[in-house]
């Protein structure tokens, strides 16, 4: 097989604070030992692509060209960025397509022809050369649109679950809970018996979560959120929780009322109850410090949770386990909707940038790169 040409999506930040979106051209060899060449039919944009893509730049006012973004990043971030300036990176951590090339590997063989979903980046793009390890093989009814966030979102929400029952907890805290991922928790919960309590920022997201059968659902926004918290927690028993929005004071709060509801019925010790309550950051959807007023006695952590971190320290049958679980859940309990489709092209585009890098909650779009 000859060389493949393609395009590709690349985001590189300059010295001077220039970040440089653009598509550029690539050329692929033909695939060797277990390396499989894909044609990218699909690929999501999740929050943590955006993250990569854009930054802090300003988009609203960059300068667009055809094929070219030119945004200025602020100087704070541009200093918290320094690793990354001058290196050209390729966006997108997942997708799904038809692998069209394989290696001579039998793993790699045995790809042939197939549609696949993939992990790994560099997925915003027409073709992408992988490893056979990065592909799943789709259901033959699953379409490449419903396979390419078989990986980000569902293995976020199982990894969530695994986690609680590895450190003994028996019920989750989740923030921003109507997002994708966050539905797809509830569906996760409900199927499996685990109280969860969901945290969301108003009353429309509330109608979502309550139109899929969610039973503790609370808006950040109203007077009584506090109260209604720890009610929640008092009633499900949570005592560990996962946070998207990183800033603020959202995981003092939630820690706070773990607290009050572990020490309600407990002999007074001035050290706080013996109950370990645990909050994991997995998200910055608000950039600013977080803050913790420390009212709820010594025994608690706050961590950082990533999801190919924790797939790491998972073995080789709990890994495939949850694997299978979504391929069979694809189009149903990790079923992803989006709002629109959009080619590579279409995605530099400053009415494309400006709508789906607004991070809306429930509003999921998908690059299609061969379309």
């Amino acid at each position: 097989m000859s060389d493949t040409h393609g395009l590709k999506l690349l985001s590189t930040l300059d010295d001077d604070g220039r970040l440089i979106v653009e598509l550029a051209e690539e050329t692929l060899p033909a695939p060797t030992g277990d390396q499989v060449l894909v044609r990218v039919e699909a690929a999501p944009i999740n929050p943590s692509d955006l993250g990569l893509l854009f930054a802090s730049a300003d988009v609203a006012n960059a300068d667009y060209a055809e094929g070219r973004i030119v945004a200025r990043m602020p100087d704070p971030a541009r200093r918290a960025l320094a690793g990354r300036v001058g290196q050209s990176m390729a966006i997108g951590n997942e997708g799904a397509g038809t692998v069209i090339a394989a290696g001579e590997a039998p793993e790699a063989q045995a790809l042939l022809g197939k549609r696949v979903a993939m992990i790994g980046g560099g997925m915003y793009a027409e073709h992408r050369l992988l490893a056979a390890s990065g592909c799943m093989v789709l259901p033959d009814d699953v379409t490449a649109e419903e396979g390419a966030s078989a990986f980000v979102n569902p293995l976020t929400a199982l990894g969530f679950v695994e986690t609680m029952k590895r450190e003994g907890h028996k019920a989750i805290v989740h923030t921003a809970a109507a997002s994708n991922l966050g539905q797809m928790l509830v569906r996760i919960c409900q199927e499996d018996g685990i109280p969860l309590v969901n945290i969301v920022r108003n009353e429309a997201q509330v109608a979502i979560l309550r139109d899929l059968g969610a039973e503790y659902v609370l808006d950040s926004s109203r007077d009584d959120f506090l109260v209604q918290l720890q009610d929640a927690v008092a009633a499900t028993g949570a005592s560990i929780a996962f946070d998207a929005i990183g800033g603020g004071h959202l995981v003092s709060q939630i820690l706070h009322a773990m607290e009050q509801a572990a020490s309600k019925d407990a002999p007074y010790s001035r050290y706080g109850s013996n109950v370990l309550k645990q909050a994991y950051v997995y998200g910055a959807l608000d950039l600013s410090p977080t803050i913790l007023t420390r009212s709820f006695g010594f025994g608690w952590n706050v961590g950082g949770w990533l999801l190919f971190p924790f797939l790491q320290r998972t073995d080789a049958e709990t890994a495939e386990r949850l694997r299978q679980r979504v391929r069979d859940g694809l189009t149903t309990t990790f079923a992803s909707h989006y709002k629109a489709r959009i080619s590579l092209k279409e995605a530099l585009t400053r009415d494309a940038v400006l709508t789906y890098n607004a991070r809306r909650t429930g509003e999921k779009y998908l690059i299609v790169p061969n379309g």
